[in-house]
């Protein structure tokens, strides 16, 4: 029972110190941090995330024979984890994808990118804000960057240098793709950035890249020690990153491409471990129990093409844990003919919406105004959000944006129509499109 009286901006208070107090709890005892334990709930990101999804039942692509053939290559392409420890012994050069935990008390720093216009941190111009949490062990300290080099070590030309940082107390994810502390300037330089709230679900927005070249988040694709090795953990929840030697165009949950090879995969396209090669379950081929289970999750959740690289090559974490003595021989059993394509652009949170109708409001306006263009769907977009394809018949005088966005939860969007003054009175007809149904509508644009 409600008590009588309640001081609203006591439980205000209380419920922001009893949060503040459990993403602390989050927080490893010591930040900054390489390689700590990351802020649970686990698998990072939503369950109905794009990472997370089970594609167990997906379906199969038609074209996946000839997909498996072209990554093939007229051989055959083997399995390899792209992840280990150190490569030298003065740990320099590092095997495997490192990231840095870090609190909310971290100074925000500014970035200077190559490509702003795709990058998060920064302003409308393009100018680089303080952004990025960047720990200043990581400009002179080795193993906090891929390829280990400190970030005064300029290696851009010659490596990815991806930098990933958790925020432990606000469960946000960024990510740097080549870094580079310039130490005469005091700035750090990127190619691209790019931040995740890992309580969302939102993607980049179409065409951007992110520090990946799919527009991805990292971090949630790698194989992880603690996962893979720990034996409370029975079920890895998530795909896994992977790359291949050429992509064509992208496909969800992807939003940027990076090639256009005829016969190659999109970026976003998923592989998945079949559960039943030559009547046996390829699966059992390792008889280490733990790579076993990181073979599950090839069954369960699949290969995500997030790069181009060197074909079949997972990417995992530096972690000095790993033992590359079991992990070279047990992926090599695996094959490219082991795995299915699902059908490109599988989403099943797509299917539950559809598009109901697309409405004028108002129907009809003197040439130089505005309408808007209303699009319902017949149910709530999923976490993703549903993008829905706009078109005019005449362009010319009323013009419509690409696509509207239904946001996650809401079952309708507007997107504006703007007409141009016209001599005669016309008829234009707007198209809706979301998974193949078109609704359609009509904009009476008179004299004015």
């Amino acid at each position: 029972m409600r008590p009588a009286r309640t001081n609203p901006i006591a439980v205000i208070i209380a419920v922001g110190a009893l949060t503040a107090a459990c993403a602390t709890a989050q927080c490893p005892p010591q930040v900054p941090a390489q390689g700590a334990a990351l802020p649970g709930p686990l698998p990072l990101f939503p369950a109905d995330n794009g990472w997370n999804l089970d594609v167990s039942a997906a379906p199969v692509d038609p074209a996946s024979a000839s997909f498996i053939a072209f990554i093939d290559n007229g051989g055959t392409r083997h399995l390899r984890p792209d992840f280990g420890g150190v490569a030298t012994p003065s740990g320099s050069e590092i095997y495997g994808m490192p990231y840095a935990v870090v609190d909310g008390a971290q100074p925000k720093l500014p970035v200077h990118f190559d490509y702003p216009d795709e990058s998060d941190g920064v302003d409308s111009t393009g100018r680089a804000i303080d952004f990025y949490p960047i720990p200043a062990r990581a400009i002179g300290e080795s193993q906090w960057i891929e390829g280990g080099a400190p970030g005064s070590v300029d290696q851009r030309s010659e490596n990815d240098r991806h930098l990933l940082i958790v925020d432990c107390t606000h469960r946000h994810l960024y990510e740097l793709y080549n870094v580079y502390h310039d130490s005469q300037s005091g700035r750090w330089y990127a190619g691209s950035g790019a931040f995740f709230d890992l309580d969302s679900n939102a993607r980049r927005p179409e065409g951007w890249t992110s520090a990946d070249a799919a527009g991805l988040a990292i971090l949630p694709g790698l194989v992880r020690y603690d996962e893979a090795w720990n034996p409370a953990v029975t079920d890895i929840g998530h795909a896994f990153r992977v790359t291949v030697r050429a992509t064509n165009g992208y496909v969800f949950p992807a939003s940027h491409r990076a090639g256009s090879t005829a016969g190659a995969l999109p970026m976003g396209a998923r592989l998945r471990l079949k559960a039943v090669v030559d009547g046996k379950d390829p699966a059992l081929r390792s008889n280490d129990p733990n790579v076993r289970k990181i073979f599950r999750a090839l069954q369960k959740h699949g290969l995500i093409v997030a790069d181009n690289g060197s074909d079949l090559y997972v990417t995992g974490t530096f972690d000095t844990r790993w033992n590359n003595d079991i992990l070279n021989p047990a992926f090599a059993l695996l094959t490219a003919r082991d795995f299915d394509i699902i059908r490109l652009g599988w989403n099943p949170r797509a299917t539950a919406a559809a598009l109901a109708s697309i409405a004028l409001l108002p129907s009809a306006v003197a040439g130089g105004r505005s309408s808007f263009a209303v699009v319902t769907l017949s149910a709530p977009a999923g976490g993703q959000g549903a993008r829905v394809l706009l078109r005019s018949s005449n362009p010319e005088l009323a013009a419509v944006p690409a696509t509207v966005v239904v946001a996650a939860g809401a079952t309708s969007a507007h997107a504006m129509v703007k007409t141009r003054p016209t001599r005669r009175a016309a008829t234009v007809t707007l198209s809706a499109d979301l998974d193949g149904t078109t609704q359609t509508s009509a904009l009476t644009v008179s004299v004015r």
